[in-house]
């Protein structure tokens, strides 16, 4: 997975399998972006597929990563990827955001 660009953003993952057919997803970004606009920061949101984080280079993945976010919207292609993230955002002290 590629890397955010470390432009000044805040840098945020959404552990998620993003579905188009999920208002929630949506939502999900507009809501990241309006606050980001209202911070006056730029915003770096990438989502992340729960199978990605399902095999051994799951921190490579998140290590990038300011914060973390876990999508709404379950079930997940892989619900030990969604809980690699939240393990991984726990014993990382990453802020993390579960809905």
């Amino acid at each position: 997975m590629n890397s955010p660009e470390s432009d000044g953003s805040l840098r945020i993952g959404v552990i998620g399998d993003f579905e188009p057919s999920f208002v929630s997803h949506f939502a999900t970004n507009a809501a990241l972006y309006d606050a980001a606009m209202k911070l006056g920061s730029r915003l770096g949101l990438r989502w992340i597929p729960t199978p990605l984080l399902d095999g051994p280079s799951s921190e490579d993945n998140l290590s990038a990563w300011d914060g973390l976010i876990a999508s709404p919207g379950s079930p997940y292609k892989s619900f030990m990827g969604m809980l690699r993230g939240i393990k991984f955002a726990r014993t990382h002290d990453r802020p993390f955001y579960g809905t």
